[in-house]
Protein backbone atom coordinates (compact mmCIF):
# COMPACT_ATOMS: atom_id res chain seq x y z
CA UNK A 1 0.00 0.00 0.00
CA UNK A 2 1.06 3.19 -1.17
CA UNK A 3 -1.36 5.73 0.73
CA UNK A 4 -3.35 6.38 -2.81
CA UNK A 5 0.08 7.28 -4.23
CA UNK A 6 0.36 10.68 -2.31
CA UNK A 7 3.74 11.74 -1.96
CA UNK A 8 3.40 13.82 0.96
CA UNK A 9 1.21 13.03 4.15
CA UNK A 10 0.57 16.89 5.17
CA UNK A 11 0.83 16.38 9.14
CA UNK A 12 -1.66 19.01 11.28
CA UNK A 13 -0.57 21.19 14.00
CA UNK A 14 -3.45 23.55 13.55
CA UNK A 15 -7.03 22.91 13.50
CA UNK A 16 -7.04 25.76 10.87
CA UNK A 17 -5.06 23.15 8.89
CA UNK A 18 -7.43 20.65 9.62
CA UNK A 19 -9.95 22.53 7.94
CA UNK A 20 -7.97 23.70 4.98
CA UNK A 21 -6.57 19.85 4.27
CA UNK A 22 -10.36 18.83 4.33
CA UNK A 23 -10.94 20.39 1.27
CA UNK A 24 -8.20 18.92 -0.24
CA UNK A 25 -7.30 16.31 -2.51
CA UNK A 26 -5.25 14.45 0.01
CA UNK A 27 -6.90 11.00 1.23
CA UNK A 28 -4.39 10.60 3.85
CA UNK A 29 -3.26 13.31 6.61
CA UNK A 30 -1.12 12.91 9.95
CA UNK A 31 -2.69 14.30 13.20
CA UNK A 32 -0.22 15.85 15.59
CA UNK A 33 -0.35 17.71 18.86
CA UNK A 34 -4.05 17.00 19.65
CA UNK A 35 -6.16 17.11 22.89
CA UNK A 36 -7.98 13.57 24.19
CA UNK A 37 -11.27 15.33 23.80
CA UNK A 38 -11.18 16.95 20.33
CA UNK A 39 -9.90 13.56 18.79
CA UNK A 40 -13.04 11.59 18.04
CA UNK A 41 -14.58 14.74 16.92
CA UNK A 42 -11.49 15.03 14.53
CA UNK A 43 -10.97 11.85 13.22
CA UNK A 44 -15.09 11.45 12.38
CA UNK A 45 -14.82 14.73 10.75
CA UNK A 46 -12.07 13.82 8.35
CA UNK A 47 -14.14 10.30 7.95
CA UNK A 48 -17.27 12.70 6.81
CA UNK A 49 -14.90 14.13 3.92
CA UNK A 50 -13.29 10.95 2.73
CA UNK A 51 -10.38 11.53 4.72
CA UNK A 52 -8.15 9.11 6.25
CA UNK A 53 -6.11 10.01 9.87
CA UNK A 54 -2.89 8.97 10.78
CA UNK A 55 -2.63 9.85 14.60
CA UNK A 56 0.75 10.21 16.59
CA UNK A 57 -0.38 8.34 19.88
CA UNK A 58 2.65 9.36 21.67
CA UNK A 59 2.14 13.27 21.07
CA UNK A 60 -1.88 13.19 22.25
CA UNK A 61 -2.34 15.04 25.47
CA UNK A 62 -4.48 13.33 27.92
CA UNK A 63 -3.67 10.38 26.65
CA UNK A 64 -1.21 7.70 28.47
CA UNK A 65 1.88 6.39 26.05
CA UNK A 66 0.66 2.70 26.68
CA UNK A 67 -0.51 -0.10 25.20
CA UNK A 68 -4.28 0.76 26.84
CA UNK A 69 -4.42 3.88 25.65
CA UNK A 70 -3.61 2.72 22.21
CA UNK A 71 -5.68 -0.30 22.82
CA UNK A 72 -8.69 2.72 23.49
CA UNK A 73 -7.94 4.69 20.43
CA UNK A 74 -8.19 1.93 17.69
CA UNK A 75 -11.01 0.50 18.82
CA UNK A 76 -13.25 3.93 20.13
CA UNK A 77 -11.41 6.39 17.67
CA UNK A 78 -10.94 4.04 14.94
CA UNK A 79 -7.81 6.18 12.69
CA UNK A 80 -6.86 4.68 9.87
CA UNK A 81 -3.36 4.67 11.54
CA UNK A 82 -1.30 5.09 14.26
CA UNK A 83 2.04 6.38 14.48
CA UNK A 84 4.65 5.54 17.22
CA UNK A 85 8.01 5.43 18.95
CA UNK A 86 6.76 2.72 21.37
CA UNK A 87 6.66 -0.90 20.35
CA UNK A 88 3.71 -1.65 22.59
CA UNK A 89 2.05 0.81 20.51
CA UNK A 90 2.53 -0.68 17.39
CA UNK A 91 2.00 -4.18 18.37
CA UNK A 92 -1.37 -3.12 19.92
CA UNK A 93 -2.18 -1.31 16.57
CA UNK A 94 -1.05 -4.46 14.67
CA UNK A 95 -3.57 -6.33 17.25
CA UNK A 96 -6.28 -4.60 15.87
CA UNK A 97 -6.08 -4.48 12.54
CA UNK A 98 -5.22 -0.67 12.22
CA UNK A 99 -2.17 0.78 9.95
CA UNK A 100 0.89 0.74 12.51
CA UNK A 101 4.03 3.23 11.46
CA UNK A 102 7.07 2.63 13.86
CA UNK A 103 8.72 6.06 13.90
CA UNK A 104 12.48 5.84 14.43
CA UNK A 105 14.60 8.83 15.75
CA UNK A 106 18.05 8.28 14.01
CA UNK A 107 20.91 10.29 16.15
CA UNK A 108 23.79 7.87 15.60
CA UNK A 109 24.26 4.47 14.56
CA UNK A 110 23.52 2.83 18.02
CA UNK A 111 20.05 4.42 17.45
CA UNK A 112 20.03 2.90 13.64
CA UNK A 113 20.96 -0.60 14.85
CA UNK A 114 18.49 -0.18 17.94
CA UNK A 115 16.25 0.22 15.67
CA UNK A 116 16.29 -2.58 13.17
CA UNK A 117 16.15 -5.18 16.11
CA UNK A 118 12.91 -2.97 17.44
CA UNK A 119 11.14 -3.46 13.74
CA UNK A 120 12.40 -7.56 13.92
CA UNK A 121 9.80 -7.64 16.77
CA UNK A 122 7.20 -5.42 15.62
CA UNK A 123 6.99 -6.00 11.80
CA UNK A 124 5.16 -2.39 11.18
CA UNK A 125 3.34 -1.93 8.14
CA UNK A 126 5.79 1.30 7.56
CA UNK A 127 8.86 3.02 9.34
CA UNK A 128 8.71 6.96 9.90
CA UNK A 129 12.41 7.72 9.67
CA UNK A 130 13.46 11.14 11.66
CA UNK A 131 15.12 13.20 10.43
CA UNK A 132 14.08 12.48 6.97
CA UNK A 133 16.58 14.31 5.22
CA UNK A 134 19.03 10.99 5.22
CA UNK A 135 18.18 9.86 1.56
CA UNK A 136 20.86 7.51 1.92
CA UNK A 137 19.48 5.47 5.06
CA UNK A 138 16.35 5.50 3.72
CA UNK A 139 17.77 3.75 1.26
CA UNK A 140 19.70 1.30 3.64
CA UNK A 141 16.25 0.50 5.73
CA UNK A 142 14.68 -0.29 3.18
CA UNK A 143 17.14 -2.85 1.54
CA UNK A 144 17.93 -4.26 5.19
CA UNK A 145 14.10 -4.55 6.78
CA UNK A 146 11.86 -4.26 3.10
CA UNK A 147 9.46 -2.20 4.98
CA UNK A 148 7.57 0.85 3.08
CA UNK A 149 9.59 4.12 4.96
CA UNK A 150 8.25 7.51 5.10
CA UNK A 151 10.30 10.11 5.71
CA UNK A 152 9.93 12.85 8.18
CA UNK A 153 11.35 15.76 10.64
CA UNK A 154 13.58 18.65 9.07
CA UNK A 155 11.74 18.28 5.76
CA UNK A 156 12.05 22.01 4.98
CA UNK A 157 11.97 22.82 1.34
CA UNK A 158 10.78 20.94 -1.50
CA UNK A 159 14.48 19.32 -2.79
CA UNK A 160 14.36 18.22 1.06
CA UNK A 161 11.19 16.32 0.43
CA UNK A 162 12.41 15.20 -3.68
CA UNK A 163 15.68 13.81 -1.82
CA UNK A 164 14.03 11.86 0.66
CA UNK A 165 11.12 10.35 -2.11
CA UNK A 166 14.51 10.10 -4.80
CA UNK A 167 16.43 7.39 -1.42
CA UNK A 168 13.58 5.46 -1.39
CA UNK A 169 10.71 6.96 1.27
CA UNK A 170 7.03 6.51 -0.14
CA UNK A 171 5.92 9.60 1.14
CA UNK A 172 7.09 12.31 3.32
CA UNK A 173 5.04 13.67 6.47
CA UNK A 174 5.60 17.03 6.47
CA UNK A 175 3.73 20.19 8.40
CA UNK A 176 4.84 22.67 5.74
CA UNK A 177 2.37 23.66 3.07
CA UNK A 178 4.75 24.95 0.64
CA UNK A 179 6.08 21.08 -0.09
CA UNK A 180 2.14 19.95 0.12
CA UNK A 181 1.42 22.49 -2.23
CA UNK A 182 4.37 21.15 -4.08
CA UNK A 183 2.88 17.96 -4.75
CA UNK A 184 -0.75 19.17 -5.53
CA UNK A 185 -2.18 20.06 -9.11
CA UNK A 186 -4.01 23.07 -7.99
CA UNK A 187 -2.54 24.29 -4.78
CA UNK A 188 -4.48 25.08 -1.70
Amino acid sequence: MSFCNQKVLPAIRQMKDFELLLQSPFEYMVLLDSHIGQLKSIVETARRHNKKMLVHVDLIQGLRNDEYATEFLCREIKPAGVISTRKSAVLTAKKNKVLAVQRFFLLDTTALETSYRLVEQTQPDYIEVLPGVMPHIISEIYERVKIPVLAGGLIRTIRDAELALSGGAIAVTTSRKEIWNHFLANPL
